[in-house]
């Protein structure tokens, strides 16, 4: 049994304050792998009061000097990648190719491409040739929470904290319970980095409790928040009290629109973008919309896509699909499962319970739902597992209809080989972004969406500009 209890803070790893045990629940065998502790509010509050204190220093150290410490962070993070890849796996059943490869290098190529997005980033602009004694300088936010969740571990704490050590804010994270493991290593990456003390910290704990105190802490000048739209909200009301600043990356429902004029591979591709990672990817395109003429095509090509995904054991190599990563998320996909049987929708792939063999773990079918319509709960629901739903449609306006009927605004996709339909529709597809035929966006671009999606951005310029304040001076010296 491996044993984190201990929080990094103030740059020493201490035993917490208000802690209590819980256990780390390794989803493949359901048994405990690991045991951590849960902070309360006076870890939260030791947290904050080391950030604070140690963001004036932080703040003036020279861009330069904060990047040099970033990219031996990079160094370091690759030289122990391999732990980080068994770390993932074992806390959220990500299979070992897939951790190895996705999960990690996400992590990685963050890091970098933030690198290369820092280098050239400027703090100090002259307001125009007009006014050469005006100056814009961007500047730290300040302290900044952040909460993080469990299905991309690294992607996420990447995203959020490297741009912030980048731009002179210091912070405190708390990872997921569910996946706390790759959080826990990543400071000690940042210990062996040598970063100065509090200027990142790590908080174990829940929602309700160190969640909740970073949230309203009014020492906290920003909150860094990706889950679910239900905790965002939450956590946008707890943290009005104080203004501070709120960046959420939350839940999505993606359209994919397949038209007639598509390729060949784009059902399959689209199937196997669903079910990577076990479908828990806020940016999956969970429904497809087929036009109407390909339909009865498409549903084959899916189904039989579907049926041949084999899923098993994380530990083992091979493209497979693991577990999911919790007993919760299990039964509340299930749960949705039998909603859409109830509801009338064709089960045309997967189904109830656990895929032949698997009597043991969080395992859930590769579920492909047909015929379903935009008011079934299966389609207006973030169900967060491996199940497709398919929408046939019927012209080009209804599919943009549809696929912005819905409260979400995070990820859209289009398949057809016309570029100037490529075009129109995603500039009317009310998303955050756009993927077209199969192509993925480019390192550092930006990530977040609309609507109940989120706010903000992350990755490259964008996420650099997220952790900055804005400050206009007027009668500044010549140089």
């Amino acid at each position: 049994m491996i044993e984190k209890r201990e929080f990094y803070i103030n740059g020493a790893w201490v035993a917490p304050l208000d802690g209590k045990p819980c256990d780390v629940v390794n989803p493949a065998t359901e048994e405990p792998c690991a045991v951590i502790s849960l902070g309360g509010v006076a870890d939260a509050d030791a947290a904050v009061a080391a950030a604070k204190a140690a963001f004036p220093a932080w703040s003036m150290t020279p861009p330069a000097e904060r990047l040099a410490l970033i990219e031996r962070l990079l160094e370091i993070y690759i030289e122990r990648s391999e732990e980080m890849a068994q770390a993932i796996s074992m806390e959220m059943g990500a299979p070992i190719d897939l951790s190895r490869t996705q999960q990690v290098t996400a992590g990685s190529g963050h890091i970098k491409s933030i690198i290369r997005a820092a280098r050239d980033f400027q703090y100090d602009r002259m307001l125009s040739d007009r006014y050469p004694e005006d100056r814009v300088l961007l500047e730290p936010v300040g302290v900044v929470g952040m909460i993080t969740p469990w299905n991309w571990p690294m992607n996420q704490i990447a995203l959020k904290a490297v741009p912030a050590l980048a731009t002179g804010c210091t912070m405190i994270l708390k990872p997921s319970e569910v996946s706390p493991l790759s959080g826990t290593l990543f400071a000690e990456m940042i210990d062996q980095a040598g970063f100065p003390k509090g200027v990142f910290n790590l908080v174990n704990g829940d929602g309700v409790g160190v969640g909740s105190r970073l949230s309203a802490h009014p020492d906290v000048d920003m909150i860094s928040f990706t889950g679910s739209t239900r905790a965002g909200i939450a956590i946008s009301k707890a943290a009005a009290e104080t203004i501070k600043r709120v960046a959420l990356e939350l839940g999505g429902k993606g359209a994919n629109l397949v038209f007639a004029d598509s390729d060949e591979k784009a059902v399959k591709r689209g199937v196997f973008r669903v079910m990577n990672n076990s479908g828990q990817s806020c940016n999956a395109p969970t429904r497809m919309l087929v036009e109407r003429s390909i339909y009865d095509q498409a549903v084959e090509i899916a189904a039989e896509t579907a049926g041949k995904i084999k899923v098993g054991v994380p530990n083992e190599e091979g493209g497979h699909m693991g577990p999911v990563v919790s007993e919760a998320q299990y039964n509340k996909i299930q749960g949705l499962i039998q909603q859409g049987i109830d509801e009338g929708a064709r089960l045309v792939a997967g189904g109830l319970g656990r895929p032949e063999g698997l009597n043991r773990g969080y395992y859930v079918r590769p579920t492909i739902f047909a015929d379903v319509n935009n008011e079934m709960v299966i389609a207006r629901e973030e169900i967060f597992g491996p199940v497709l739903t398919m929408i046939p449609f019927d012209s080009e306006e209804e599919a943009i209809q549809i696929a912005n009927d819905t409260v979400y605004g995070l990820t859209n996709y289009v398949q057809s080989q016309d570029g100037d339909r490529r075009m129109r529709v995603a500039r009317q597809l009310r998303s955050g972004m756009v993927e077209m035929n199969g192509l993925p966006r480019g390192a550092g671009s930006p990530f977040g969406g609309y609507k109940q999606s989120g706010n903000g951005r992350e990755g490259g310029v964008w996420g650099l500009e997220d952790f900055l304040e804005v400050k206009s001076v007027s009668g500044w010296a010549a140089e």
